[in-house]
Order: structure tokens, then sequence, then C-alpha cells
């Protein structure tokens, strides 16, 4: 039994609440208002390089991998240890370094600087098919989720199965300092380079002098947004460090595809919002070609502080929600998030500047227990100073919903709709009357993304759960009785079919992909329902 000290619970408890964006930001006295810094030579208001262009990086790596050093969060020390090799991947750790622009964000439309060329070090791991002739030329780029205080490989696990069948790149980059602190705890001298350091010295009155329980004012949140353009334009490019070029002149990505969840997919609004603009004012062009938004949206992590000191966006402003673009996007609530998330709705578009899709996925949670499968041993997470986020709520295991099925499905689809304009099927919403959502006989939700498990129904899926750490945000289910399933289901071979009609018909409409399809057929016929 893992003991956690009074502040460990406090913070965590204060993290549910702030680090998801559900109220509002840091307590404590106004920050001053923010000054807003001139161009310095050699760099544009934008954040840009002297050339107009986002600068490339500096890097370190591959980063040796030995029994005593190795990545945390590498795949063979997962909570359950994949093999890469056996799908035909291999990964990579490196260190890039630069310097990033701290932005205020005081009204809609693009964020200006607040504090200019703040020094950083990051660390960025890589997951990328072992020969260059099986890369698609796509790479999803994910900062990963900090929300537990260490590192979440949270897109590794919702869509790895698409990643792997598709042959694309996967990269997570450590995206807040409180999880540099778990990293540089885990493995001091590995990671003894990691910095976001505040550019402000403490006496600076810029400097707040409250930050939210997550944060300190020695370093700075705010530096994220830069290193993400900078981490993706690395990777597009011809520079010698890239991983992604194989031996070849140039890069051989030829698109990036941006990812946040949860707590990183509201950074991603405040990017494609606020920073996303400016990369394309100054480049000509986005780094990131489209964007994957994961429950994330309106007043649940709908946005961030674009800095330390200045709260979120208010819940109902305009910056938490998506219009015009100009690449595809999708946003994906889950049935944990999506009424706190109502205010992100907005109607599906095929403009060809405001590509946009909306999805809730009925029936599944937003704290998953694949995202801990996937993600540092628990022995790791230990040795990180970090508690180990619960698998299971007073109601019992996390719940099982694989997620995943949506998150392939939407991954194809986004690659489609970039790569062939082919614009991505439409869902309804989770069918909501007076602020709760409408149930039908089983207690399930109507509406939304649907699948086998609610239309072949054995169980009532419910998105929120009670106990410790996100156990608000777990959700669990109950198996519908045996006189309920043998209502439903005349015997084992109906039961089948009523499955494999759902997902014939989703793959159809596009909302399943083939394998996971197949995959609903194969187990509906190896269980013994009902």
């Amino acid at each position: 039994m893992i003991h956690r000290s009074r502040t460990s619970i406090l913070l965590t408890l204060s993290l549910a609440l702030t680090g998801l964006g559900v109220s509002a930001g840091p307590a404590g006295a106004a920050p001053p208002p923010p000054t807003v810094a001139p161009p310095s030579d050699g760099a544009s208001s934008d954040g840009a390089s002297s050339d107009g262009t986002t600068p490339i990086p500096r890097v370190e790596g591959p980063l040796a991998s030995t029994a005593d050093s190795y990545p945390f969060g590498a795949a063979d020390h997962q909570e359950v240890p994949q093999d890469l090799s056996r799908l035909g991947y291999v990964e990579e750790e490196y260190l890039v370094s630069g310097s990033s622009n701290v932005y205020t964000w005081p009204s809609a439309g693009p964020a200006q600087i607040r504090t200019e060329d703040a020094p950083y070090t990051t660390r960025v791991l890589v997951r990328k098919p072992a020969k260059g002739q099986k890369f698609s030329g796509n790479v999803v780029v994910e900062m990963l989720n900090p929300s537990n205080l260490f590192d979440l490989n949270i897109g590794w696990a919702m869509a790895q199965e698409q990643i792997v069948a598709n042959g694309d790149a996967w990269v997570g980059i450590t995206a807040k300092p409180i999880a540099v602190q778990a990293l540089k705890t885990f493995d001091p001298e590995r990671y003894a380079s990691l910095s976001f350091a505040n550019p402000l010295p403490l006496d600076d009155p810029r400097n707040c002098a409250t930050v939210a329980a997550d944060s300190a004012r020695t370093t700075e949140n705010g530096l994220i947004w830069d290193i993400y353009s900078q981490v993706g334009a690395w990777l597009k490019s011809s520079d010698a460090d890239n991983p992604l070029r194989y031996g070849a002149r140039d890069s051989r990505v030829e698109y990036a595809y941006g990812f946040g969840y949860s707590q990183t997919g509201g950074y991603l609004v405040n990017y494609i919002n606020g920073v996303h603009p400016l990369v394309v004012a100054s480049d000509g062009e986005p780094v990131y070609d489209a964007y994957i938004v994961a429950v994330a949206g309106g007043a649940f992590a709908g946005a961030y502080p674009m800095n330390q000191c200045e709260p979120a966006p208010p819940a109902t402003d305009t910056r938490r929600q998506f219009k015009d673009v100009g690449v595809p996007v999708m946003r994906m609530m889950s049935q944990s998030d999506y009424l706190l998330g109502i205010g992100s709705r907005r109607a599906d578009s095929d403009a060809p500047n405001d590509e946009y899709r909306h999805y809730e996925m009925a029936g599944a949670g937003h704290a998953t227990p694949d995202e801990l499968t996937y993600s540092a041993s628990s022995a790791d997470i230990e040795a990180a100073g970090r508690a180990v986020p619960p698998a299971s709520c007073n109601e019992g295991p996390r719940s099982r919903f694989p997620s995943s099925i949506f998150f392939n499905a939407a991954l194809r689809n986004l690659d489609l709709w970039v790569r062939e304009g082919i614009a991505p099927p439409r869902a309804e919403p989770i069918l909501v009357k007076n602020g709760a959502p409408v149930l039908d006989e089983f207690g399930n939700v109507q509406g939304g993304l649907r699948s086998p498990f609610l239309d072949a129904p054995t169980s009532t899926w419910y998105g929120t759960a009670t106990g410790a750490s996100f156990c608000f945000i777990a959700g669990y289910e109950r198996p519908l009785s045996q006189d309920v399933l043998d209502g439903l289901y005349r015997n084992h071979g109906s039961y089948v079919r009523a499955v494999k009609d759902s997902a014939r018909s989703l793959e159809d409409q596009g909302f399943l992909t083939r394998y996971d399809a197949r995959e609903l057929w194969r187990d509906a016929a190896r269980s013994d329902i009902p």
C-alpha cells in the first residue's frame, strides 16, 4: 500500500480541479498587468527566428538506454511492457534545447509576447517504424499529459493500433516543469540538463507572487508553446539530427498531426487559437496540418493560462472555441466530461478554412486503464517521487470501455481528410434534456459516437465514479442482470450477430476501423454471453 503525505493529497486534489481547468485560475492576489516586450534584434514579434521562420532546436541524442538508465515511460518499462520490435518499431529519446517566448493572451486573437527568448531544454520520446520504407510520412506529436505530476503517454495508449497499422511515427514531448521535476528525480544524471526556468527573476514585478499548486515562481509553464512549434518544425526539417529523415537528404515527414488529451488537450486549444496563427504568419504555413483535441472543451479543461501569471480564459470565452483554424480539427469528448464541456459544442463544418468535427464518445470514460498500462511502470512512477494513480475506484476498476476504437478511427479519418479531402462522418452529440443525459432502458446514454457496447449492450456504462485522485472522471460499468440478458439475446449466436451487425454498420459509416470491428466480433464470439 502506498502511503501519501497530506501535502501530496492536497496537491492532487487541487490538480483534480485546477489542473484540468475545471475551476478558475490560481488563487491569491491578481498579477500585475503583463508587459508586452518589443522584438529584439534577430527575433520578430511573433517569436520566429530572424529569417521569419520557426527555429529548429538544438538536439542531443538519441540517448543511450541501459539497464540502469532508460527513458521514463519507455515501451519496455511500461506498466505492461511492450516489445516495439515485434511491431517493427524502434524507440529513441532526445533532449531538445532552444529559446521560447512567453506569451500573454489578453483577448480573442493571436497571443502576444510577454517575455522573449527564454532558454529551455526538454525531452522528446520518439517511436517510429524501424525501416524508412514502412514510414507513412505522418507523425503524431503529443504534449505528454502531466495531470498526475509526471508524463503519461496517452496518445500512444489511445491510437497505437492505427499508428502502427498505418506506419506513422509518434512523438511525445515533456510539456510542463512539474513533469521535468519528476524526470530529474527519476534519473538525475540522464535528465540533468532539462529546464523550464522562468526568465524573470524573483524580484521582477512580472514574476507573479502566486502561482498554481503544481507550479513554481522559478519555472514557467508558458514555455511549451514555442517548444511545440519548434519540435514540429524539427521533425519536418532537413536537420541532420531529425530522426524522421531515415538517411534521406530531407525529412520524410509529409504531415504532422497535433494531439492533446485532457490537460494537454486544453493546451492545444491555447496553441491552435493563440499560437498557430503566429506560426502561419511567420512561416507562411502551419507546422501542424491537423489536430485531435481530446476530452478537453468548454468548462472542462477547455483552455489554460497562457503563462502562469494570468488566468485561463473564462469558460464561455470565445478563445475556447474553434473557428476558421485553416486546418482540420477534431474535438472528442467522453461521457465523463461532455456535460461540463457542453460549451464546446458547435456545428460540424466542411468549409475549406473551417474544417471541424465534434464527437462525444458514448460510454467512454475520461481516465482510462490504458493511460496507465501504456505509461511508466508503478516502480518507475515511485522512483520519480510520485504517487501511483489508482486503477480502481469505490465502484470497482476503472471503466474497461475501449476508447481506442474511437481514436483509431478518428486518426484514420483525419489523415484521409488531410491527404485526400475525404470528409469524416458526422455524429450527433449525446442527447441532453434539461441539463441531464437522456438514457435508454438499460441506463446508457443515447446519441453520441456509438459502439456495440451500447447498441448490443451487456452493461450499463457510467462516466463518473467516486474515490481518490481522478476517479470522478474514471467511469465504471455495471453488468446487466442475467434476466435482462436472457431477454435481449435468445442464445449466444444472437448476441454475436447483434455485435457483428452493429460493428459492420459502424465500419461502413467510417466510425470504426476494419481491424477494430473484426476484433469486436471476435471478442463477442469468445464470450459466454448470455
